[in-house]
């Protein structure tokens, strides 16, 4: 099992040119994630604060270098906590979070990194900015102090990935933003295509969820 998930990392940053991959850990128990974190990988990508406070603390406790993302919404209710254990945020949506955000990162003295999602695709069922939205937005999260270095999106499930990625790179040229958190095990390499710079892999690294 150990050998089997370090060859698939390596395989993934052989194949392309990656500056960050976020090996997604979610719902994995630490056991499961451990010869990844030996190896020295340094990114992991949760969706529940509560799970990644339990799985977590200690962990980056020893090791400081360790940056964990929360790929997942976040509730303005677990803000708090949410900015103590995470580096990077990929889910900023609404300006009532993005408050919350920038009065927790005063109090706490600490910074985390933020993607504006990005609801790419207009599907009312999906959180994000609307593409309209996203420049006043995102004035309006800089203007609250927050590190705003790049957008995220996760496309339509039913639909060709290419034209979302494309329109993607297209906002954040528009903005001028350097980062970019797209693709997934189904699509990383057409995201790269897009000038991606951070790459959410789950399966592909740790195999299937049960």
């Amino acid at each position: 099992m150990q050998s089997s998930i370090k060859s698939k990392l390596i395989e993934l940053k052989v194949r392309e040119s990656i500056p960050k991959i976020i090996a997604v850990s979610k719902t994995f128990k630490i056991d499961h994630i451990l010869p990844l974190i030996e190896y020295g990988h340094l990114d992991y990508g949760e969706n529940k604060v509560q799970e990644a406070l339990e799985k977590w603390t200690g962990i980056k406790n020893q090791n400081s270098k360790i940056n964990l993302h929360l790929i997942g919404k976040l509730q303005t209710n677990k803000v708090k906590f949410a900015v103590k254990i995470f580096d990077y945020i990929h889910s900023l949506d609404n300006e009532k979070l993005a408050k919350k955000i920038s009065d927790e990162q005063q109090k706490q003295e600490k910074k985390p990194k933020i993607f504006i999602q990005v609801n790419v695709g207009d599907e009312s069922q999906k959180s994000g900015i609307s593409k309209n939205d996203l420049v006043e937005f995102y004035n309006f999260s800089v203007n609250l102090g927050l590190d705003v270095i790049g957008l995220m999106c996760i496309p339509p499930f039913d639909k060709e990935s290419r034209n979302f990625f494309s329109q993607m790179n297209d906002l954040n040229e528009k903005i001028n933003l350097k980062q970019l958190s797209m693709g997934m095990s189904s699509d990383y390499l057409t995201a790269l295509e897009f000038k991606s710079t951070f790459l959410r892999i789950g399966s592909n690294i740790f195999g299937q969820r049960y």
